[in-house]
């Protein structure tokens, strides 16, 4: 931790008529002008954090940014923008004037149209947002957050309502807007965490259970959580005699790191199914010792055929190896 840095260490005790108490305990620092990703499933108390975060829920422990205590202190005297996962625009007000509305609040905001203008939407000024589609609200939520100078940026899954050219497109603009901003985003999209994150903070049940950068968490996962959450193979030991060392019970692989070729082979499957994925093909392959089958994926792009032997290789170093002891 640091004096610039965004420090939470909280836990919060949630309930809800018809379901059971759920607790969020976690703790994180958030360094000047990174982008750090909480990266996990629904339900995992993702959105709990970050609300939390911003003031709306109470809790124990403590919120710092620069070194002033937040805990305390209400939401919009934080200094924080949030944005919303269902944008949360006020309909009855224009585009411009929804961007304007901080500066009811705060003496130094940005002027409307020019925020609307870097975010590509300045023609939309005059209009009301249910006219707008997805991606025009959510950079106008955006612009809104923006215009009041926050200290910090907190982001609920932005994009999970967009379909997928207007995802890829936002995404790759949130990647200059956030450059530089102090930004805590949760999503539960491994490509959008892999994407924006300087940092990716892996959240189950309530709890932080790997943060690292990118690489780290996608790489060297901590568990067979972790792998299975960011798209790896996991698989036990006893299944591949190919990678048994005699101490593993499960073992992680990424499908992009699966070599199908004869020539180097570790072992043999047999391809149960292959699906297009966008440039490339993921290869389905059924996989045994003699004990259970169970199901290794790869990438390819010259894919076999269903019902095709292939020959499988396990790069070592790409493996990573789990025991449950």
């Amino acid at each position: 931790m640091t004096s610039d840095s965004l420090d939470v260490d909280v836990r919060a005790r949630f309930t809800a008529e018809g379901t059971e108490p759920f607790t969020v305990d976690a703790e994180l620092s958030v360094r000047e002008g990174e982008t750090l990703v909480v990266l996990g499933p629904s339900g995992s108390g993702k959105t709990l954090l970050l609300e939390t975060v911003a003031g709306f829920h109470a809790h124990e422990g403590h919120i710092s940014h620069r070194g002033r205590d937040l805990t305390g202190t209400p939401p919009e005297k934080r200094g924080f923008g949030f944005v919303f996962q269902d944008y949360a625009l006020f309909p009855h007000l224009t585009v411009r004037e929804n961007v304007a509305f901080g500066s009811r609040y705060h003496d130094d905001t940005t002027d409307p149209d020019e925020l609307l203008a870097e975010l590509g939407v300045s023609d939309l000024a005059d209009r009301t947002p249910k006219t707008l589609s997805g991606g025009e609200q959510q950079r106008v939520a955006l612009a809104r957050s923006l215009a009041i100078h926050p200290e910090a940026l907190l982001l609920d899954e932005p994009l999970s309502a967009l379909d997928v050219p207007t995802r890829q497109t936002l995404r790759a603009d949130l990647v200059d807007l956030l450059d530089g901003v102090t930004s805590l985003y949760v999503t539960h999209n491994r490509t959008t965490a892999r994407a924006l994150a300087d940092r990716i903070a892996v959240m189950h049940d309530g709890q932080l259970v790997q943060v690292g950068t990118p690489e780290e968490v996608f790489e060297s996962p901590v568990s067979p959580f972790v792998a299975r959450f960011t798209g790896a193979n996991v698989l036990s030991e006893s299944a591949l005699s190919a990678v048994g060392d005699g101490e593993a019970e499960m073992v992680a692989i990424r499908p992009e790191h699966v070599v199908l070729d004869p020539a180097t082979a570790d072992f043999e499957a047999a391809v149960e199914r292959v699906v297009r994925e966008d440039a490339t093909f993921r290869v389905s392959l059924s996989v045994g010792n003699g004990v259970g089958e169970t199901t290794l994926d790869a990438f390819s792009d010259d894919p076999p055929a269903v019902g095709d032997t292939v020959g499988v290789r396990l790069p070592s170093r790409r493996v990573t190896r789990f025991t449950t002891t």
